[in-house]
């Protein structure tokens, strides 16, 4: 049977503005910068500059009373405002002169890694179809410098995509002459065949010679430091197996990334926030480059005036200032938007520093204080996904180095005293400890939980391994040295 029935429903949908403020907030500075440069392109009833346009303020006191004329159409406004066609714009930036602005984007030239190792292989005496084998082993070689690809799939490879047939003697020996190229240890499998290349490369001596036999013949008992059963199969003294070591630490576990033409991606970090101390006060500031000057087109705001005091109006100077209103209404919204995002950005950092003010003013990290999001989105009174956004993605400049915001962020542990601490604070403590050990025996996790008791932290061993982990300190036995 059919019932009519009415439910009246509390739902909360975002905006087009809000998407776009979210997006705007988690970009870092040169991301920011992109983004506006890409919107100044595709809006052009957007403009940068200094000077304040004399109908912007006009515009939007005329969109505020909706004195202007409703045009008619077939379709809705709203789908040209949709998350899909979100525009960007160009950052103005006033910290630095016009003058100083580089439009050349530099580059890196000049031969690749690939291209080393093939102009090598010219030296060899080999046959077309060794010739063939070599360039693609030298292809199927990684950025660390080894082939990590099985004998079988090589063999495969070679035949589905050369079209070269060939044995696994034939490839090994073809292997045999790549791994001799430079740098040594390239064209290894792994990095106990990477290290034993570069030892029988070296020039002979008694360390070298032991090194190459512990490397051949006990890797597994090296690699895990089990110096006593290395002394005990060898028959040597301490002093010998420290001398053997030393030539192997001073080996290179990837010799890829020792080729000088290879280039990497480097991460230009440009801080969002400035800290300085003066006069005993802290004083933050935003990067000017997160303070673009931008206006709406006058040019475009009067080509809508002239719409409105024309008398005839056709079906095409209908669609023709949609499209301009949309356009003007686009560049309203997002320079709304770059101004709340200032805002947020501002209102953000102000409240973690003054959170953190002890360890800003002395800049020990024994004074961060415990501090989570919901500590300061309750400060500011906004969401905690506001927070994150800014903290995750932005740098401050203090006077103690560029950090990410983020790294201020810490939970909180109850000392001796039932203080809340920092565990940060606790961190700090145990990598002090780990490097006052004496390395011949190194402090396991039950000893380091110990030391922290007795400094006030009283902690389990888990704990204590999990901290060790996330400070990339490896374990008692790994840290073990003659």
């Amino acid at each position: 049977m059919l019932k009519q029935q009415f439910n009246l429903k509390l739902s909360q949908k975002l905006s087009p503005q809000q998407i776009q403020l979210m997006k705007l907030i988690q970009l870092p500075t040169l991301a920011f910068e992109q983004r506006i440069k890409q919107e100044l392109e595709e809006n052009p009833a957007l403009e940068s500059g200094k000077e304040k346009d004399e109908f912007a303020d006009e515009f939007d006191n005329s969109n505020q009373n909706e004195d202007h004329d409703v045009i008619e159409t077939d379709f809705d406004v709203d789908d040209y405002l949709s998350d899909d066609e979100i525009p960007d714009y160009k950052l103005y930036t006033n910290n630095y002169s016009p003058d100083d602005d580089d439009k050349k984007v530099p580059y890196a030239s000049g031969t690749s890694f690939t291209e080393y190792l093939n102009n090598q292989l010219q030296t060899f005496s080999m046959s077309q179809q060794e010739e063939k084998i070599a360039e693609f082993l030298v292809g199927s070689i990684d950025e660390a410098g080894y082939i990590r690809r099985s004998t079988l799939d090589l063999l495969d490879d070679l035949a589905f995509t050369q079209n070269v047939y060939t044995n696994e003697t034939e490839l090994n020996q073809v292997l045999m002459k790549v791994q001799s190229l430079d740098p040594a240890g390239v064209g290894a499998r792994n990095l106990e065949e990477c290290l034993a290349i570069q030892l029988k490369q070296k020039n002979a001596s008694k360390s070298v010679d032991l090194a190459a036999n512990i490397i051949n013949n006990a890797f597994d008992m090296f690699a895990k430091k089990h110096y006593q059963k290395l002394m005990h199969k060898f028959s040597i003294t301490e002093e010998e197996l420290k001398e053997a070591i030393e030539e192997i630490e001073g080996l290179n576990p990837k010799p890829g990334a020792s080729y000088a033409g290879g280039t990497k991606m480097v991460e230009h970090v440009i801080p969002d926030f400035t800290i300085k101390i003066k006069d005993g006060d802290l004083e933050l500031s935003l990067n000017s480059r997160n303070v673009p000057m931008m206006h709406v087109s006058k040019n475009y705001a009067n080509m809508l005036n002239s719409y409105k005091e024309s008398k005839e109006k056709s079906k095409s100077q209908k669609q023709t200032v949609l499209f301009i209103k949309q356009k003007l209404d686009s560049a309203k919204w997002f320079i709304e938007a770059i101004r709340q995002r200032q805002e947020t950005l501002m209102l953000t950092m102000s409240a973690i520093m003054n959170y953190q003010r002890e360890y800003f003013l002395s800049g020990d990290e024994r004074d961060l204080k415990p501090m989570i999001l919901k500590d300061i989105a309750e400060e500011i009174d906004m969401d905690i996904s506001t927070v994150s956004r800014v903290a995750n993605s932005k740098y401050v400049d203090t006077p103690y180095g560029t950090k990410l915001i983020k790294v201020f962020f810490s939970e909180s542990m109850k000392n001796d005293k039932g203080e809340d601490v920092s565990t940060r604070e606790i961190k700090k403590i145990l990598e002090t400890a780990v490097s006052k050990e004496n390395k011949k025996k190194p402090y396991t996790d039950s000893k380091l939980a110990s030391v922290l008791k007795e400094k006030g932290y009283p902690i389990a061993r888990r704990t204590v391994a999990k901290y060790r982990e996330q400070l990339d300190i490896p374990v008692a036995r790994l840290r073990k040295e003659i």
